[in-house]
Order: structure tokens, then sequence, then C-alpha cells
């Protein structure tokens, strides 16, 4: 099903300062090389820029200054990126499910589904669960006894909620993602690991999104949280009685161990690996691949590894890596070596 509305609507949608023609009709999205004449395009990154000589594009989100350039139509914004990410949702094609049960749900007598939510094909909702107005729950999806989630939440086909999980408003979580499974715990005896039960739940705040595979363990005694406007990418671990501040970022495959906990505004990014019972401050931002072994208590950037290189050389690097405890050693002997024959010592600068 295709959207088509004018250029000028998509000013006053925006704000923005139109360049051209309040009729022109846009009817989709596209990059600034592969957009067409009924297309909106825009232009974010500055390495992108030399493709406006020849952007075919049936109008332009810019900044000010890259507009007094271009010869075509534009809405003039502060961002256009921003303004890229507002508009579209405006030509989304998902599919938007209308509200009601689906013969083949399996809902529990004591479970509360409010009428104008969508539950999908074989969906199981189990006792004392309770489903918000404008929820979707796609096929397969399985909410777990006394769990709930709030107005407007989404849940793509095949998310499993387990018993005592809470989610907030306007949720977004994809296929696959499950949350409140057992946490890793396990105590051992002469050898031997022995369960701890996991009593705890899950809570997330309001606006959060969740990518695919991804899962949040339950809490071992109190909940494991996860703060407003938190978004999770594809196949990230997150353990037991983990905290994650409001609006924190994390790309795919960051793993998280139990207890930690992290602050508002941060950014992972992918494969950033957390020790447990730790804690990071707020507005921090972790390179890809980052091992985090300690608590981080001042805001800014940190990263940890060796960035890549040509085969030959990282092999050198690696050898003279496994030679540095014993140059230590060495340097630790000649300095101390040095001590004894220098007055309080120091080297002398007499020569």
């Amino acid at each position: 099903m295709s959207t088509t509305i004018k250029l000028g609507q998509l000013a006053e949608f925006l704000g923005a300062t139109l360049c051209g023609s309040a009729e022109k009709e846009i009817t989709g999205l596209a990059t600034l090389q592969e957009a067409g004449p009924a297309q909106l395009s825009f232009l974010a990154n500055p390495q992108y820029r030399k493709y406006l000589v020849d952007c075919h594009a049936g109008a332009v989100l810019l900044k000010a200054g890259d507009a007094q350039e271009y010869v075509g139509d534009a809405l003039v914004v502060p961002d256009p990126y921003l303004a890229y990410a507002r508009i579209s949702h405006l030509f989304d094609p998902k599919p938007k499910a209308p509200a009601g049960v689906h013969p083949t749900a399996v809902i529990a007598d004591d479970a509360v589904v409010d009428a104008l939510a969508s539950i999908g094909p074989f969906v199981v909702i189990e006792s004392g669960a309770r489903i918000a107005a404008g929820v979707t729950l796609g096929a397969h999806c399985f909410i777990g006894a006394r769990s709930s989630i709030g107005e407007g939440g989404w849940l793509a086909p095949r998310v499993t909620l387990y018993h005592d999980v809470h989610i907030g408003k306007r949720v977004v979580i994809q296929s696959g993602a499950v949350l409140g499974g057992e946490g890793f715990g396990f105590a051992n005896e002469k050898g031997v690991w022995q369960k701890i039960a996991q009593i705890g739940g899950v809570t997330l705040g309001d606006d959060v999104e969740i990518g695919v595979n991804t899962a949040i363990d339950r809490g071992a005694l109190a909940d494991t949280l996860i703060g407003n406007g938190v978004k999770l990418d594809n196949q990230i671990q997150i353990a037991h009685n983990v905290q994650i501040g409001d609006h924190t970022a994390m790309a795919a495959c960051v793993g998280i161990s139990g207890s930690t906990k992290i602050g508002k505004h941060c950014m992972l990014a992918g494969g950033v690996g957390l020790v447990g019972h730790i804690e990071v401050c707020d507005n921090v931002f972790l390179t890809g691949m980052t091992m985090v072994t300690h608590s981080i208590t001042e805001p800014g950037a940190y990263s940890s590894g060796t960035a890549m290189q040509p085969a030959a050389e990282w092999r050198k690097s690696a050898a003279r890596i496994r030679q540095l405890d014993d140059i230590a050693r060495r340097l630790k002997h000649l300095e101390k070596r040095v001590g004894e024959v220098t007055p309080n010592g120091k080297a002398s600068s007499e020569g």
C-alpha cells in the first residue's frame, strides 16, 4: 500500500522551511544516489554532499548551508537525519493489525486483555497477565503468568515473556527476543553445581526497543531493570539483576554480566563485554569490542583491544606482547641497579 504526501504537508509536519512547490507529491524515501522524482532524500553526512549535484530526488532534507547551493526542491531543517527519522514513520509499510483476538489464541480466564488490543494467531496468555489498549501481539507470542504490557506495545511474532515480566508503554520487541529467562546462577558444592532459583522478574520502562534474539534474564532476587527509552540491538545478552539507565543504546552482540549497573545516555558499540558487579556512570561511550573489567566513574569514550592491521604486522605485535612481562622484569632490575650506583637513586648528569 503506497503513501502519497504533498511536500507542503511534510514541511508543516516538520516545521521546516519549504524551498519549492508545496503541491509536489512525495511517495517514498530513498538515498541521494537512488532517489527518483517522487521520492524524498536527505543529506546528513558531509561525505555524501558530492551526490547532490546529480541527485534526481523530488526533494531533499537539507541544512540551511547546503540548501543555498542546491537548485532542486528542499525542506530546510536544523538536523536532516532527525527529520528523516520522523518522516520515515509516515511511509512505513509495516502492516497494522486490527483489534481483536484471533480464534486460535489461548487466553487464561483471569487474564485481562483490553478490547483495543490485537492478539494474533496461536498467542498464549497465561493466568493473571494484563494486556493494555493498543498492544499488538504477533503470531506465537507467549505472555507468562502475571506479566503485563503497557499501552501501545508492539511484539513481533515469536516473542517470549516469562512470568512476572512488566513492560511499559510503547515498547517494541522484535522476533525471538526472550525476557525473563532464568539467570545463570549456580553455587558450587565440591565440584558440583547447585542451581539457584531466580525469583526476581524483569521490569522495562516506556519507549524501550529490543532487537531480534536478544535475551534479558530475570533477577535472582530483585528485578532486572531497563530504563525509559533504552534501545537494544539484535543478539544482546543482559544477565540477571543488571540495571540500565534511561536512553542508553547498545549495538549488536553486547554481553553484560550479572548485577552490573549502566548509567543514563550511554552508548555501547557492537561486541562490547562487561564483567559483573561493576558500575558505569552516565554519558559513557564504549567503542566496538571493548572489554570492561572495572567500574567507570568519569563520562567519556573508552576503548580496549587493538585495531585491525595486516596479519604479518599483527603477528610481530603479538610476539612483542608476549615478551612484555619479561621486559618489565628486566627493566625493573635495571632500575634497581641504577639506583644502587648513583647518588640518591638518580642517574648522574656529569659525564
